[in-house]
Parts: C-alpha cells; sequence; structure tokens
C-alpha cells in the first residue's frame, strides 16, 4: 500500500500568468514542491503532477515527477482540486493507500512538516489530516455601512482575541478511498497546527510572488 504524492499545476493562470512555471530563487514554482517531495523519499513512493499544460509537463519530467495528463473537462477555474486527485488515481495501477497534497502555489514548507504531520496521521490512526494556522487579526464585517466585529470587542487587545485558525494550504494527507468519494478534508480531519512564516505564502498575483521570493531568499536559499 502505497503512499503518493500529488501536485495539480494546471496551466492558463488569469491573474498571474504561467505562475506555475515562473522562476522562484532559480527554479520553477512547481519545481519546489517536487523537489519537498522527493526529500522526503522514505516517506513518499512517488510523484505525480497532474497538468494540462506542455510546458509544466516538461518541467515535472525534468525534475523527476511522473506526469498524469488531466482532461480539459476538469481544468477549469472552477473545477475543485479533488477532480484532479481522483483522475490521477485512475489513470495509476498501483494500489494506494494514502494521497499527500502539496499545491504548486504554496512552495515553502518547513522541512520536517511531512514527517511530523504523518506521524500523528498514522499513530491516531486519521483518515485525512491538513495544516492550519493561528490567525492573529481582529475580523468583522460590515453591513449597511457599519463595521459589526466578529471575533473580538471594540478595544480588546490583539493578544486576547479567542484562538481562530485558517487553512493555510501547506500540506494534506488523506486515505485515497476518500478521494475515490470526492472528499480531501473529512468532517473528522485532523486539523495539524503550524506556526510557521510560511503559513502566510499562498500564490495568486505578482504581489504574493513577490513575499515567496523574499521569504525564499530570506530562510530557505543557501
Amino acid at each position: 500500500m502505497k503512499t503518493i504524492a500529488i501536485i495539480p499545476a494546471r496551466g492558463g493562470s488569469k491573474r498571474l500568468p504561467q505562475k506555475n512555471i515562473k522562476l522562484l530563487g532559480e527554479i520553477p514554482l512547481l519545481a519546489h514542491s517536487i523537489l519537498y517531495a522527493k526529500a522526503n523519499k522514505e516517506i513518499i513512493d512517488e510523484i505525480y503532477v497532474s497538468t494540462n499544460d506542455e510546458d509544466i509537463k516538461k518541467i515535472a519530467l525534468e525534475f523527476g515527477a511522473k506526469v498524469i495528463s488531466r482532461p480539459e473537462s476538469i481544468s477549469g477555474d472552477l473545477e475543485p482540486t479533488v477532480s484532479a486527485l481522483k483522475n490521477v488515481l485512475e489513470q495509476i495501477t498501483d494500489t494506494v493507500e494514502n494521497v499527500v497534497l502539496l499545491q504548486a502555489t504554496n512552495p515553502l514548507r518547513p522541512q520536517n512538516l511531512l514527517k511530523e504531520a504523518l506521524e500523528i496521521y498514522q499513530k491516531e490512526k486519521h483518515n485525512s489530516l491538513f495544516t492550519v494556522s493561528r490567525n492573529h487579526q481582529k475580523l468583522g464585517k460590515i453591513v449597511n455601512q457599519k463595521f459589526i466585529p466578529f471575533n473580538y470587542e471594540i478595544g480588546q487587545r490583539s493578544q486576547d482575541l479567542e484562538p481562530l485558525f485558517f487553512e493555510n494550504g501547506l500540506l494534506y494527507i488523506t486515505k485515497a478511498a476518500l478521494i475515490m468519494e470526492n472528499i480531501i478534508i473529512a468532517e473528522n480531519a485532523f486539523p495539524f497546527k503550524i506556526d510557521s512564516i510560511f503559513a502566510g505564502v499562498d500564490i495568486d498575483i505578482q504581489e504574493d510572488f513577490d513575499y515567496a521570493e523574499y521569504l525564499y531568499q530570506k530562510h530557505i536559499k543557501p
């Protein structure tokens, strides 16, 4: 029973054209997640990139991943990620137990994150796990041009806020059987808490990319 990594990376990004092949540091954005998976070879048996783009396919192969061609019917802007994961499982013959989802748009991860997350996932026999981080902002809604605090009272200190967390996208581990049911995060999924500056990186626009570049140069580049 294998544990595989799947990296969805379609072409055709509108807000940041060709983002998955833009150079972050000296290598394409996509390659950072491939290399992270390769650095965890004691955990991950195979690495698959799901894409509909020929340039992305070439880069994936160059960095040692296997490529699964994603049909255009599941490559649209509104298509959920689980469609790509399910398509990979349907195309391969291996018997897969666990799927590690690594999103190309979250390229920076703590070195031991996967090892620590998988240890809890296996020890406590979870069927899915995803990473979350603490939110420290004072949030609210605007209703009829009036600001309505959501997680605090006006004047309250930020350090006294009720703990709230956000899904940071750094890592997901899920039973393959769940993905075949179109589920990545189950109702009883384990929220793996991580306090890392990398949790704030999710590349969608140029400013996100610039921030990732800054963190890469400051914290990762040898």
